[in-house]
């Protein structure tokens, strides 16, 4: 009786959390999906800007709010193990696999089915165009990882 009553606890600890993510996403103007990693990850390259490659990975997620299926573009640049001279997928984002159950906060994309912007907009104020997004993977205990997308090292990019 003891463990089911700790395992619902804990199950409710868990819907807690994932009802605040989605509160601090719409308050960090951003777009919220959760979901399971269908495929990926992918390495995408990209333009240049300053001598920094702006590549990215891509992975396919099937949302839990709507059943569809999901392009996620990561920017590689906001991924601690980005290697501004590298073509790999870095890390953490190179740990996603499929199965993961992910959470995600940035901006749908306005043609076809996908979200990207789900990392930090470098300090600037939120808006729907550039919100202060995420990626975390949610653990089968119901806790998440710190953003995989944190990396502020490369904001002065774009002042």
């Amino acid at each position: 009786m003891k463990k089911l009553a700790l395992a619902a606890c804990l199950l409710g600890a868990s819907f807690a959390a994932l009802a605040d993510a989605k509160s601090d996403c719409r308050a960090a103007a951003g777009s919220y999906l959760t979901g399971t990693v269908v495929s990926g990850p992918t390495f995408a390259s990209g333009q240049s800007l300053k001598g920094v490659e702006l590549s990215h990975t891509h992975v396919r997620l099937r949302a839990d709010q709507d059943g569809r299926t999901y392009d996620v573009a990561m920017d590689n640049v906001y991924a601690y193990g980005y290697d501004y001279a590298g073509e790999d997928v870095p890390s953490p984002l190179n740990t996603i696999q499929q199965g993961d159950r992910l959470q995600l906060c940035g901006q749908l994309y306005t043609s076809g089915v996908g979200i990207h912007w789900v990392h930090p907009n470098c300090g600037a104020q939120p808006t729907s165009r550039q919100p202060n997004g995420w990626v975390k993977k949610i653990y089968n205990d119901g806790t998440v990882s710190d953003n995989y997308e944190a990396n502020t090292e490369y904001c002065q990019l774009w002042q």
